[in-house]
């Protein structure tokens, strides 16, 4: 079995085993790391050797931090790195190189419609139909996009909303409520085959599927990182937010993970703030004052123009795993457009949590 893992900030770690009887045998752990001293490397694999199959990424790491000599010194490895890739190895995981990437990137969409694109396309890759898909979005209107389990009236201020003509809509994944407006923000969806984070926690999947956006924010200057759970920040303030769904496989396909972003390229603040009922609570657990200090977007920090912002970002992705132009199947698109009008724009359904 062959596992890899690279670990977010720090190197690859490759590990290669064999279960008998049950117990992990055969355990060798490479990468391109940093490592001393030099028998640090075996005595990690002898705390392996032996260990129950069915041992969780915690208990792992526990014995390879037991198995190390004293004084130690790893740099871009981490015995937690090394349990996710036994982990991974262990659960057959893919890896991004197993897979022919596509590129969806059309025309402005409305928000209901984006809703429903993310729920088809996914659904797609989870039976088998589609290859993993990246599609970046343009929006036709400004939207508050609310999580799977937020309250409508916490969320959002409909005097406000209705104010600006912002149309609510309600994602099917969790997390927090976005402000949207067209040209002032970058999205993009990652539909997924769940092998490709098997053996991941639901918390290190996020920074999985995004590394190479962060390289991409490197590239042009911005030291970005996942500050846990789904929030993308650097040292002036946030800059995007992830959120994911899983779903489960059908018709014989792997099942699907859905992985979307949106970063703030530019932002009216004050409008935000008429439009967004941000409470204290989230504030003082981001550890701000205020939501207009919490988000630092794009154009200042890069400089740069929108469009040379996500070209860079798909040519960050390109470079790493390869990606080729598509699009929606009108059957897709067909299937999506009934789910904007019955799901995504039913007062019932943006409610559902009231």
């Amino acid at each position: 079995m062959h596992g890899e893992y690279k670990i977010p900030g720090g190197k690859l770690v490759v590990v290669d085993l064999d279960v008998i009887d049950g117990a992990l045998r055969n355990v060798r752990v490479a990468g391109d790391f940093f490592l001393e001293p030099d028998e640090a490397l075996p005595a990690i694999d002898a705390a392996l050797e032996g260990a129950p199959a069915e041992t969780d990424a915690a208990g792992l790491a526990a014995r390879v931090k037991g198995g190390l000599p004293e004084g130690t010194v790893m740099y871009g490895l981490t015995a937690e790195g090394v349990a996710v890739a036994v982990r991974r190895a262990l659960a057959r995981a893919t890896d991004w190189s197993d897979y022919e990437w596509q590129l969806i990137r059309e025309e402005p969409q409305s928000p209901a419609l984006h809703m429903a694109l993310d729920e088809v396309l996914t659904a797609e890759v989870a039976a088998g139909h589609r290859p993993p898909t990246l599609r970046v979005w343009e929006w036709a209107a400004p939207s508050v996009i609310i999580g799977s389990f937020q309250s409508l009236r916490n969320e959002v201020d409909p005097e406000g909303a209705a104010h600006h003509g912002v149309t609510v809509v309600r994602r099917i994944s969790g997390g927090g409520a976005m402000f949207v407006e067209p040209g002032n923000t970058v999205t993009y969806s990652l539909s997924v085959p769940a092998p490709l984070v098997s053996g991941l926690s639901f918390a290190e999947s996020y920074a999985y599927l995004d590394e190479w956006v962060l390289a991409a924010l490197g590239d042009m200057g911005i030291k970005a990182w996942y500050q846990p759970l789904n929030d993308i920040a650097t040292e002036v303030g946030k800059i995007g937010g992830a959120a994911q769904k899983r779903m489960v496989a059908t018709d014989g396909g792997p099942g699907a993970v859905l992985h979307h972003v949106t970063m703030s390229y530019d932002i009216d603040a004050d409008k935000m703030l008429e439009v967004l009922r941000i409470g204290k609570e989230k504030m003082s657990d981001k550890g701000t004052a205020s939501a207009k200090k919490r988000v630092d977007p794009l154009r200042r920090q890069t400089g740069l123009p929108r469009e040379t912002v996500i070209d860079r970002m798909l040519a960050s992705f390109r470079a790493r795993h390869g990606l080729t132009t598509g699009q929606v199947t009108p059957e897709e698109m067909a299937r999506a457009e009934h789910l904007a009008a019955t799901k995504f724009s039913d007062p019932e359904w943006t409610a559902r949590v009231p």
